[in-house]
């Protein structure tokens, strides 16, 4: 099974869910970082721009992509991308964030989380449990030192010093306290949101001390969420299922996303416009704070995984690596 879950074709949000569904929960296990073999180190790839990557963040004006076999790519252009100097692990990255300019965090599986201080050129393994099947699949650091991390089956666990030790944190409870916990998104206000699996939305105001459950109405499982500039919030997933609150996450409206393509990535531009990627080269533009889209295909019909603004254009991650940013008018 492990094999499997390492495959990035697999972790494709929705079929990492159908592969996960077999694993036995795993219980929290010990804080510490395990030692990592030294062949399991992050793979050198011959050609960056084609490695399968999954997530990425803004590290000041550079752009950090992380995927499978512990690849973490940089670029300072939005265009050419490199291999970071030193990664000390090879498994599958699911998570990246930038607390500033040179300080982030990236994880995923085998429990692993990882931090870097020169702005992604070398990262430090700060916690692992290998061949236990309990990967991170988000996370969200509101400073340097407290983070929380989130995965399957309702596994949540919190930091307060900078990553180095983990305790296990409650976030459902219930019926809805195993479900898989897919994505970590915050507002200006401070408001921290996971959305996850069967349209789970969880939001605490508290930095994570209590959670309040929220619902969409729909069953569709969430896979990413975001909050825009004017406090508009927006969160996305299964079959296109794209949901919208103007507040702060007390109530929620359908969105027509005009496809049944899964949705993946939000990202708002600096004219303030939005861009939702997906499945199949999909991406939605709105120019109206995400009330209404419009559908374009790319003609690659990529599986897009991520997207960033680069200015008033959106540069997209996939999993056949980083595509050309596209401006207005491409869209």
């Amino acid at each position: 099974m492990s094999h499997l879950l390492m495959s990035p074709l697999r972790y494709l949000p929705f079929a990492a869910l159908m592969a996960c569904l077999s694993l036995p929960a795993a219980a929290a296990g010990a804080t510490a970082p395990a030692p990592w073999p030294a062949m399991e180190r992050a793979r050198q790839v011959s050609n960056a721009a084609t490695a399968p990557l999954l997530a990425a963040a803004r590290a000041g004006k550079r752009v950090v992509a992380v995927g499978d076999h512990g690849v973490i790519l940089l670029s300072d252009d939005g265009v050419s991308f490199r291999q970071a100097k030193a990664v000390p692990v090879r498994t599958l990255l699911t998570t990246v964030q930038f607390v500033d300019a040179r300080h982030g965090y990236a994880a995923g599986h085998d429990g692993v989380v990882l931090a870097t201080q020169d702005g992604g050129e070398t990262w430090t393994l700060l916690r692992a449990t290998p061949g236990v099947e309990q990967p991170i699949l988000a996370m969200h650091f509101d400073s340097l030192k407290h983070g929380i991390a989130v995965g399957l089956y309702g596994w949540a666990i919190e930091t307060h010093d900078a990553g180095r030790t983990w305790t296990d944190l409650a976030i459902a409870s219930g019926e809805s306290a195993d479900r898989h916990l897919l994505h970590m998104f915050a507002t200006a206000r401070g408001s921290l949101f996971v959305v996850g699996e069967g349209g789970t939305i969880y939001r605490s105001t508290d930095r994570g001390k209590s959670w309040e459950a929220t619902t969409t109405a729909g069953k569709g499982s969430l896979w990413h969420g975001l909050a825009l500039s004017d406090g508009t919030l927006l969160v996305c997933g299964m079959r296109g299922h794209l949901y919208r609150s103007s507040d702060d996450g007390k109530t929620w409206q359908a969105v027509d996303a005009h496809t049944t393509q899964s949705l993946t990535g939000i990202a708002e531009l600096a004219d303030g416009s939005v861009t939702i990627v997906g499945m199949g080269g999909t991406v939605l533009a709105s120019t109206d704070h995400g009330k209404t889209f419009a559908r374009t295909e790319r003609a690659g019909q990529e599986a897009l995984t991520a997207v960033l603004a680069d200015g008033a254009r959106a540069l997209v991650v996939s999993m056949t690596g980083p595509l050309p940013a596209s401006g207005p008018a491409q869209r």
